[in-house]
């Protein structure tokens, strides 16, 4: 079984633009990770597009070169493998619409739904959904439209996309900037972290908490890195709230991210990443499992084992700084 790993950053998808570095080594963090473990499957071989300005990876791979359309590339390849996992952004709509590449070339897809990456893909329209469905979550406004007694520290973010690296803090409303597509968040206090969770048609499985480590200095926020399985679900009570995010989200499928903020009143989400984060560069070595044997489009008839009990994890630093 080959399977197509297209993994925006490192397959060209900024051929034709600057490589920023902290970017870069997120994305080929996540890349070599999902590579290595693929590889540990029998009869699975991993397949790659890059951009040329990089090494040639170690494995079946194609080269993107200046001037060339990476999607073009990538739609040829989507065709010839047997099972492709499109990971990108989801600032610009990247990611929804890779997935929708994807789909349209290769029934087998690791992904969630079209429409459900889109959605997410807006803070706005992600906390409205997490209220309908009465889930703790960071209040979010259009910053034109704040409601009355909102003031104190907030946090300004693009609606469009996901991460902190365009956060910002502020100390009341009347410093608040103003800008288009910006949404405003009350600043709340507690510990930056996030659920790695596997989710399948027969059920949630919570893999890991990570505890996302997110400096701030004079009102930037920068993501410095994760401690993957640095803290324990002792009362199920993250796990719980993994089902209640999958279940109003019902396109969600596969390994995903869910970021929180503990509190002493409990977790609220910040976000949902429908897709695998920088935390799965820890995630076997935590586990001690590799958590692709339980993936169903990487097993041949579709039916992967029931993930076991899975051991307590170990914490294990990724740095991206």
């Amino acid at each position: 079984m080959r399977v197509f790993i297209c993994e925006y950053v490192t397959s060209g998808g900024l051929r034709d633009k600057p490589l920023p570095e902290a970017t870069l080594a997120e994305a080929r963090l996540v890349r070599d990770a999902l590579v290595m473990d693929l590889e540990e499957l029998p009869g699975i071989s991993a397949v790659l597009a890059y951009d040329d300005r990089l090494p040639r990876p170690k494995h079946d791979a194609v080269p993107v070169r200046k001037g060339e359309d990476p999607w073009i590339t990538w739609s040829g390849l989507a065709q010839e493998c047997d099972v492709v996992w499109p990971i990108a952004p989801e600032a610009g709509g990247q990611h929804s619409r890779m997935v929708r590449l994807m789909r349209e070339a290769n029934a087998r897809i690791i992904a969630s739904a079209s429409d459900t990456v889109t959605l997410l893909n807006s803070r706005l329209k992600t906390a409205k959904r997490l209220a309908e469905f009465g889930i703790p979550h960071v209040p979010t406004y259009p910053i034109d439209a704040l409601p009355r007694g909102l003031d104190g520290d907030l946090v300004t973010r693009p609606d469009d996309g996901s991460g902190w690296a365009s956060a910002r803090a502020w100390p009341n409303r009347a410093a608040l900037p103003r800008g288009a597509g910006l949404v405003v968040q009350p600043y709340v206090h507690g510990t930056f972290a996030s659920l790695g969770v596997l989710a399948r048609e027969d059920g949630v499985t919570l893999l890991a908490v990570h505890r996302l480590n997110i400096s701030h200095l004079v009102g930037v926020f920068g993501f410095e890195g994760v401690t993957v399985g640095a803290i324990i679900d002792e009362d199920g009570s993250l796990a719980a709230l993994a089902r209640d995010v999958v279940a109003a989200f019902p396109g969600l499928s596969g390994l995903l991210g869910i970021d929180v903020i503990l509190t002493p009143q409990g977790a609220v989400v910040t976000e949902v990443h429908p897709r695998v984060t920088p935390a799965y560069a820890g995630l076997h070595a935590s586990l001690g499992v590799n958590p692709l044997a339980f993936v169903p489009e990487l097993i041949r008839e579709g039916k992967p084992p029931a993930v076991p009990h899975l051991p307590r994890t170990i914490p294990v630093e990724v740095k991206l700084r």
